[in-house]
């Protein structure tokens, strides 16, 4: 029963449960920006915390990530899409550059702040 669950995993192609454990401590900041070897190693290290996993010993960690991965796979396993959710993008604008006579109010203001 466990070979014909690990075929059907590695058919998939998630890694076992331990290599991927491996790669979601590794894994680096932006996590979302990673390549990852399935999706659902992503989703299992986020499910469990990644401060979690960074700062814990793995007595504590790699039980709480099997279980978020077996439930993660058995998803898979049943057909669902996995997705690695995109991280919203900070705003971007140019501010407007201030006037010559704005320029020196804020100098002034600035020299009056710091006494100098």
């Amino acid at each position: 029963m466990l070979e014909c669950c690990q075929e059907s995993i590695a058919s998939l192609g998630l890694p076992d449960a331990y290599t991927a454990y491996r790669e979601a401590c590794d894994a680096r900041s932006p996590r979302s920006a990673q390549r990852w070897s399935h999706t659902a190693v992503y989703l299992a290290g986020r499910d469990s915390d990644w401060f979690f996993l960074a700062n814990n010993p793995e007595r504590l960690t790699w039980p709480v990530f099997r279980k978020h991965y077996q439930a993660w796979c058995t998803r898979a396993l049943r057909g669902e899409t996995l997705t690695i959710p995109r991280e919203a993008a900070l705003e971007q604008h140019e501010p407007a550059p201030l006037s010559a006579e704005q320029q020196l109010e804020a100098l002034a203001r600035l020299r009056r702040e710091t006494q100098l």
